[in-house]
């Protein structure tokens, strides 16, 4: 499918890529070393839009990466079911033992996707955190949960975690500066545009299928505007089909995202595979057999988890540890006296390639030797998502 100059192109693309990864660079130097809030616990609250598996995993590296700082005692946390966090939430409350943090028992907020809902909600939360203030740091998991908190209308230090574009949905002013003291968010401003590359550079299609809300911040989830700046420059098609994400009702999300992938197997030689609720570990079995009943590779946006469940290709998240990491350590430099405005935005994590060979296997794609060599997760497998 793909000649070896263009996997060589590959190579060297990634290798640019982990040569010039970036590590975070404070403003100032700030520690890192577990202390207290005086003589009390520093105390952390969370907030998200709706249920999202991303929220969970990188809330969960976060967690397991201030374990190995020192803030909490290391502990196994059991895995999780679905997407959930409130009942991961309610274990770290009884089970954790630290000398320095507390996760707020009654401090985990959910708005289930219901926009009324998200509106009282986060009135709520700043009400809260301007009167009540018994929490001292709230995590913010999402593109809702950031723009619902990344105003002044409170102070709480907000770390924002898991947003595709926090630029583009004007949660900060740019990826050096949040526009806020109190206000940060990951940002990692090539991400996409790396993704698009390798994945061109691989499977060379003409014309690239894309499954999204026709909205704002689900334009923004699915990063049109880097797969639009990308798709001139290597002269390939984009070909749109419209879902519907961010609502109360998951089911009729995860059929709009079937719909369109069998409209879109008709029509394009390739899929990249967007963020949104109707991708899950519900809709995934579903959504995998419809692309590769198709023979079309795919993408995945999100992580290498959906990889294991059966699409083609994504850039390894080594387990999500990079990015726990860079939010456990900003986490804990906060706590130490920094201001979340003073603190690096920018980072990425290591980019390196996941592939599925058993799908791989069943489109009928040869990846040749240089592409396996580059792969960081190779799976042999299509494994339950369920």
């Amino acid at each position: 499918m793909k000649g070896f100059n263009k996997i060589s192109a590959v190579i060297f693309f990634l290798l640019f890529l982990i040569s010039t990864s970036v590590a975070a660079k404070d403003k100032m130097n700030f520690a890192t070393t577990p202390k207290t809030n005086g003589q009390n616990k520093w105390r952390i609250g969370y907030y998200e839009g709706g249920e999202y598996l991303n929220y969970q995993l990188v809330f969960m590296s976060t967690v397991k990466e201030l374990m190995t700082l020192g803030w909490i005692e290391p502990v196994t946390i059991p895995n999780q079911e679905g997407e959930q966090t409130k009942n991961l939430w309610k274990w770290l409350v009884e089970n954790i033992k630290s000398d320095y943090i507390a996760f707020v028992k009654d401090g985990h907020y959910t708005a289930n996707w219901d926009d009324t809902l998200k509106e009282k909600m986060v009135a709520k939360i700043i009400k809260r955190l301007n009167t009540k203030k018994d929490i001292d740091l709230i995590i913010a998991a999402g593109t809702a949960a950031g723009q619902g908190l990344a105003n002044n209308k409170h102070h709480t230090p907000t770390i924002v975690i898991s947003t595709s574009d926090p630029i583009g949905a004007g949660i900060v002013k740019s990826s050096e500066d949040s526009g806020y003291d109190h206000i940060l968010a990951r940002v990692d401003t090539f991400r996409y545009e790396r993704q698009i590359r390798v994945f061109h550079e691989v499977i060379g299609f003409k014309k690239l299928g894309m499954a999204y809300a026709n909205t704002k911040s689900g334009r923004g989830y699915a990063a049109i505007n880097d797969v639009e700046k990308i798709s001139k420059e290597y002269g390939f098609e984009i070909v749109s089909c419209y879902t519907q994400d961010e609502i109360p009702d998951v089911k009729l999300a995860e059929e709009s995202v079937k719909k369109c992938f069998r409209e879109l197997s008709k029509k394009v030689d390739a899929i990249y595979v967007t963020e949104q609720n109707g991708i899950n570990p519900n809709s995934l079995p579903d959504l995998v057999k419809i692309v590769n009943s198709a023979q079309i590779p795919t993408f995945s946006q999100a992580s290498s988890n959906e990889v294991k469940s059966g699409f083609l290709m994504s850039i390894s998240q080594a387990g999500w540890k990079y990015v726990g990491n860079f939010f456990a350590e900003t986490i804990a430099k906060v706590f130490n006296g920094a201001k979340p405005g003073q603190l690096e935005q920018a980072f990425e994590e290591p980019p390196l390639i996941a592939i599925n060979l058993k799908t791989a296997e069943i489109i009928q794609y040869d990846p040749p030797v240089d592409v396996l060599g580059s792969a960081d997760e190779i799976f042999t497998e299509i494994e339950s998502s369920k």
